[in-house]
């Protein structure tokens, strides 16, 4: 397939060394790697909804005459480039790509940390975009549950890490 191997060369350059690196077929169907990608999905989903939300009200508030900062515009352009990029990340995990299910873990652990103390910062944002950054937050800490449970963990574990637990 065409489009396939265009995204190999992009996996190539987000995973680097490690793009070429796959789980087995079995780990990738189990049970538990499936529930758990569903949920991520939808738990993505609810980020995009509340991202296209906040780009909602920005505009709703610009075009009724009120003030909207440029940190509002770029909070809310960054949320929605960024819930992209995870999507594209879950997908090629789900995929049993090792590098991108190392991405998407890392950024829903850093993401709701970076929110936060964003979001805690007198007078950067008005009270209904901190409200949305902690509902983020929340969802994301959702997601970076999921991608570390024991589950996850071990089947996404380094090739080497995990030929040695079996012997």
């Amino acid at each position: 397939m065409a489009l396939e191997s265009l995204f190999l060369r992009l996996d190539r350059i987000a995973g680097g060394r490690q793009a070429g690196v796959a789980i087995s077929e079995a780990d990738r169907t189990h049970p538990k790697t499936v529930r758990a990608f569903v949920w991520i999905l939808w738990l993505l989903v609810v980020e995009l909804v509340i991202g296209v939300g906040a780009v909602i009200v920005a505009l709703v508030l610009a075009v009724d005459g009120e003030s909207v900062s440029f940190a509002v515009w770029m909070r809310t352009l960054v949320v929605l480039a960024m819930t992209a990029t995870l999507f594209y990340f879950a997908w090629r995990a789900r995929r049993g790509w090792r590098w991108a299910y190392q991405r998407l873990r890392l950024f829903a652990q850093i993401f709701p940390v970076i929110t936060l103390v964003m979001a805690a910062i007198p007078g950067l944002y008005p009270l209904w975009m901190v409200s949305e950054q902690i509902v983020f937050s929340l969802i994301m800490i959702g997601i970076a549950d999921f991608l570390t449970s024991d589950h996850m963990r071990s089947t996404f574990a380094a090739p080497h890490s995990r030929s040695s637990e079996g012997g």
